[in-house]
């Protein structure tokens, strides 16, 4: 009586489990939901990629520019490459980290367009209706078969959820941990470019030969000031330009964990929640 009662209650689960799995499938909630957290993260990836490409662009150009003032006649040459240079490595190691991030994330939009369409819907079908037909028909030859064909069924329900699941987990642990540091990061990033780009178009003023002596008195004194201006804004760039460096290797860590770390701890977790239900509900203990 008792082994009669365990084996219905497998059958019920199996079922419920099989009519679960396909109600999921066919009606495109996860999957809608995945393509949205997908897409977004894809975008987000975008912005930071090219974010990092101008960052190097700049910093780039910049290297090989020297600012030359000549306050009262007195010769200041400014040079943003040794400022930059500390922080330049660390940014092409960033954009390529940020490509290949940019890569995984546009590869899962692939696997989840792939794992969603109706072949799989379809398998997965086939898989559930044979399983609850071999659950409840007392046939023998169909009760050999019941086996593998639940372990068959977890197979098809990995495939066609792994996916869309690990991309709506890790999207929830970006919102919730990671999205106000990352935006954070950016925007001190385009911060940074700006004020390289500026320091690099502002020529300082030239005294012409035909000005008067009081033009080029004032002249000077605008030369005077603006060499106070632009060591300023040069010191401020050195402070910045080191705190951007904390703001990349955070950034290279949030999409590292995103798209690396945590889509495989996901998918870890979802095989071995499968592996559990397999041997607690095929009559196998644990080894």
């Amino acid at each position: 009586m008792a082994v009669m009662r365990s084996l219905t209650q497998r059958n019920v689960f199996w079922s419920l489990f099989a009519a679960l799995a396909v109600a999921l499938a066919l009606s495109g909630s996860v999957d809608r939901l995945s393509e949205a957290n997908a897409d977004a993260s894809f975008k987000r990836a975008l912005v930071t990629f090219a974010v990092s490409r101008a960052l190097n662009g700049a910093i780039s150009v910049a290297q090989g520019t020297e600012l030359a003032l000549e306050p009262a006649g007195v010769g200041v040459i400014l040079s943003l490459g040794q400022i930059l240079d500390p922080v330049n490595d660390l940014v092409e190691r960033f954009s390529t980290v940020m490509l290949v991030a940019t890569s995984s994330l546009g590869l899962q939009n692939l696997l989840l367009e792939i794992t969603s369409s109706w072949g799989f819907d379809l398998a997965l079908c086939v898989v559930a209706m044979l399983v609850v037909v071999t659950a409840w028909m007392p046939v023998a030859r169909l009760q050999s078969v019941t086996p593998l064909l639940r372990r068959f069924l977890l197979v098809v329900v990995f495939v066609r959820f792994a996916i869309p699941l690990l991309i709506i987990a890790s999207s929830l642990v970006f919102d919730v941990y990671l999205e106000a540091e990352q935006t954070a990061a950016v925007e001190a990033l385009e911060g940074v470019q700006t004020n390289i780009e500026k320091l690099n178009e502002e020529p300082p003023d030239v005294p012409s030969p035909n000005q008067s002596m009081m033009e080029r008195f004032s002249v000077m004194l605008d030369q005077a000031v603006q060499t106070v201006d632009v060591r300023d804004q040069m010191g401020r760039l050195q402070a910045q330009v080191t705190e951007a460096s904390e703001h990349i290797i955070n950034l290279i860590v949030i999409f590292l964990l995103q798209t690396v770390l945590l889509p495989v701890g996901f998918v870890w977790l979802f095989v071995q929640l499968l592996k559990g239900i397999a041997q607690r509900l095929t009559g196998q203990s644990r080894p």
